[in-house]
């Protein structure tokens, strides 16, 4: 398929996928209480909707970077991995258009009480804005590796991105101003992206190389 081609139906995807995550907004209000219809998502929903969905572009953004000579299982779980977020992120996006909210905040991980991006002595605005995301640095080396190289690159950066991923939906889902349709799909992320990390621990073992600390 040409990069014109893909380009395209990859479009045409998103905006199917944003109308049904309209839909999902819809059924999120109807079903949340049938006697309330001025229902409005929780701090928790609209934070963990917004910073979700930018967490999400750039694994997807790191997984179209992995150079086209990589392994083919590495590959395979590249692809996976855009197919699966951007449905994801234009579900998430889908809901906040319902409502009327903007997509991104202009305060990331203000709904999260402890981000992991402000542990281990790091003040906030010196480390990443959300916990496991890749600094601009490394994604200008992946973006520019091959081989081998790329592989153990793509592999670390995408596991700490994960983890990240993951502390951030364990927080959602364990939140009880959350509503049960956040609580649905970070529990569905945390399944997700915890095999995932499972299959690539695997591969870059097998790559004689180890995982970046988090």
């Amino acid at each position: 398929m040409s990069t014109a081609i893909r380009a395209v139906a990859t479009a045409a995807v998103a905006v199917l996928l944003i109308s049904i995550g309209v839909v999902a907004g819809v059924a999120w209000q109807s079903t949340h209480d049938g006697t309330d219809t001025s229902y409005r998502p929780s701090v928790i929903d609209i934070g963990f909707a917004q910073d979700m969905s930018a967490h999400h572009d750039q694994a997807i953004l790191m997984a179209q970077s992995l150079s086209p000579d990589a392994a083919l299982e590495i590959r395979g779980l590249a692809n996976r991995i855009v197919v699966s977020q951007t449905a994801e992120t234009s579900t998430m996006r889908g809901w906040l258009t319902w409502f009327g909210i903007p997509v991104t905040s202009d305060h990331p991980m203000s709904w999260m009480d402890h981000p992991q991006s402000h542990h281990h002595g790091v003040p906030p605005g010196d480390g990443p804005p959300m916990p496991g995301m890749a600094s601009v640095d490394e994604l200008t080396r992946l973006s520019v590796a091959h081989g081998r190289g790329a592989e153990i690159l793509f592999l670390q950066l995408m596991i700490r991105h994960h983890r990240g991923g993951i502390d951030m939906a364990v927080a959602a889902h364990n939140d009880a101003r959350a509503s049960s349709v956040t609580k649905q799909l970070a529990l569905t992320m945390i399944s997700d992206e915890g095999d995932e990390i499972g299959q690539m621990t695997l591969l870059l073992r097998a790559r004689e190389a180890l995982p970046l600390p988090t």
